[in-house]
Formats: C-alpha cells, sequence, structure tokens
C-alpha cells in the first residue's frame, strides 16, 4: 500500500502564475445582469411641470430707502448727503423705523469704498432696530 506524493526527481511540479478569471467573469455577468433589470426600475419617473424661472430685478419704490456709499466714503441717503454715523442714526430712527410696515434699507456701495464706512452704515441700521437691511450687487452676466 502506498501513496504517490509527487515524483521523487522533483521537477514535475510547476507553479502556475495565471490568475483564475471565470469566477470574475461569473461575477461580473450577474452584475451585469442585475443593473440591467433594476436600471428601467429606477429611470421611471412622475411626470411633473417645473416652474419656469422668473426673477425680477428688484424695483425700488416710495418705501424703500437708498443708502449709497461712494469711493470716498460719503453716505447718501436716497440722493442727499449723510455728515456722520449719528446723523444717519437719528434719521433712521425718525423716518424709519417708527413706520408700521418698517421701509426696507438697501445699501448700495461702491466696489472700491472702504469697509469702514459700510461698517457704520450697517452698525446705525442696527442701532435704529431696523428690521430689513439688504445690499444691491451687480448680477453676474448671463451665458
Amino acid at each position: 500500500m502506498g501513496m504517490n506524493v509527487g515524483s521523487e526527481s522533483g521537477g514535475d511540479d510547476d507553479v502556475v502564475s495565471a490568475i483564475n478569471t471565470t469566477p470574475l467573469v461569473d461575477v461580473m455577468l450577474v452584475l451585469l445582469i442585475i443593473f440591467l433589470i433594476t436600471i428601467p426600475v429606477a429611470a421611471h419617473i412622475v411626470p411633473v411641470k417645473l416652474p419656469v424661472e422668473t426673477n425680477k430685478p428688484n424695483e425700488t419704490t416710495p418705501i424703500n430707502v437708498n443708502l449709497s456709499i461712494d469711493k470716498a466714503g460719503i453716505v447718501y441717503w436716497n440722493q442727499s448727503a449723510i455728515a456722520d454715523e449719528k446723523a444717519l442714526t437719528a434719521r433712521l430712527i425718525e423716518d424709519v423705523s417708527q413706520k408700521v410696515p418698517q421701509p426696507k434699507i438697501q445699501i448700495r456701495g461702491d466696489m472700491d469704498a472702504n469697509y469702514e464706512s459700510i461698517q457704520w452704515v450697517v452698525r446705525a441700521c442696527k442701532r435704529a432696530a431696523i428690521q430689513k437691511v439688504g445690499f444691491i450687487v451687480e448680477p453676474p452676466p448671463r451665458g
């Protein structure tokens, strides 16, 4: 009773260095079939009519107050110049914060204006308890 474990010379054992791709092909085929079955299910969507973009520019109405700041840092209430922060705060308290509904404050700052002048306009609006303060900017070019 004997068992053959290999050749006596030891040269018949060749190492196979090739990758067995059969399991890989089987897995890829199964995944392909699963994707082909599930994609049509995921592609069914509910037909809806989406809203059309309507972006109208902010219209300046009489109740809006435009505060403009030029390159030199001078603040203008609509078209008249304001001396300093205290005068602006007092005028905001008298003319804007007492009204119901409160008018909107729109700040138009020059691109080259010093940030300090814009800061004291925002601070004056905060001290006057203004609820709606916005910045007017130029929209980016389309297309």
